[in-house]
């Protein structure tokens, strides 16, 4: 049996002779972001992405963590091509879909990241027509991200149509995930930012987290940040990192994959998708170009 990401490939390929892929129907880009390390970002980011595909959604998850992309680790997959081949022109678009549990396609990132924000204008021309090829066999594409506010995580911040930010109770976590917040909306107010709350004793809890960043949010950036829902903090989470298996795939009944399927359906029921003018892939792309320097 055919799995997606072979389908994915299969589709794209076939799709070589049409002009100007993308400019029809495109998916919907988030980035996931944190304001720290340890949050678990990248294991929302992967069990969010399978949680979408499950609910019958077109999914491509694309590690864009820079230094540390972890994805492939986190899913037990070693990814034989990554980023950096397609940049070097060794392969194209298709060929470095990989497939993950779930039959989730994925883009390891890999070294990769760090040729993409110093490529010549020709190399970036091809970046974006061969991330085009793919945009409208999608719904949504997601970018995790790297920890922190970096000025290339930034850049994909700024440039996508939602910005998913995970945090955690921890008073450390609270402070600079409202911070990253803070910056971003002080140099672009577009942005749309909704909240995760991760590894959450119980719903009061994560609900207190929120309400923390959201009035502070309120009061101080005149910001409306919507609370998307909460990750409990769920012992298998752990044992699914260890056995390098998605929780949601290795621990479906958990209370974490539980929590993770809600929020998908938070996501998906609060704006629906048919009635949201996305920028699409080249929009995402033109803007992220624009803030190059």
């Amino acid at each position: 049996m055919m799995d997606q990401a072979q389908s994915l490939r299969q589709l794209v390929s076939s799709r070589d002779s049409k002009p100007e892929p993308g400019d029809g129907p495109s998916a919907r880009i988030i980035t996931v972001c944190s304001g720290k390390g340890g949050v678990g970002k990248s294991n929302f980011t992967l069990n969010f992405a399978l949680a979408l595909k499950a609910m019958g959604r077109r999914v491509l998850l694309f590690d864009a963590d820079i230094g540390m992309a972890n994805i492939d680790v986190l899913m037990g997959v070693t990814a034989k091509y990554n980023l950096y081949h397609l940049l070097k022109r060794e392969v194209d678009i298709a060929q470095i879909i990989q497939n993950g549990p779930g039959d989730l396609p994925f883009i390891a990132g890999g070294s990769g990241m760090d040729e993409l924000f110093s490529l010549s204008e020709s190399d970036l021309n091809y970046f974006t027509s061969q991330i085009a090829r793919i945009a409208d066999t999608m719904d949504f594409i997601l970018f995790d991200t790297g920890a922190g506010l970096s000025k290339e995580t930034l850049k994909f911040i700024t440039s996508a149509d939602d910005c998913l930010v995970v945090t955690t109770p921890e008073p450390t976590a609270i402070t600079d995930a409202y911070a990253l917040m803070k910056v971003v909306h002080n140099s672009h107010p577009d942005v749309s930012f909704k909240l995760i709350v991760n590894q959450a004793g119980d719903e009061k809890e994560a609900r207190g987290t929120g309400d923390k960043i959201r009035m502070a949010a309120s009061r101080f950036l005149q910001l409306d940040i919507p609370f998307l829902g909460f990750i409990s903090s769920d012992v298998h989470v752990v044992q699914a990192v260890k056995k390098q298996v998605p929780f949601s795939v290795a621990f479906p009944n958990s209370a974490a994959a539980k929590d993770v399927q809600r929020l998908a359906l938070n996501y998906l029921s609060a704006e629906p998708v048919e009635a949201v003018k996305v920028q699409g892939i080249r929009g995402f792309i033109n803007k992220w170009l624009k803030r190059k320097q």
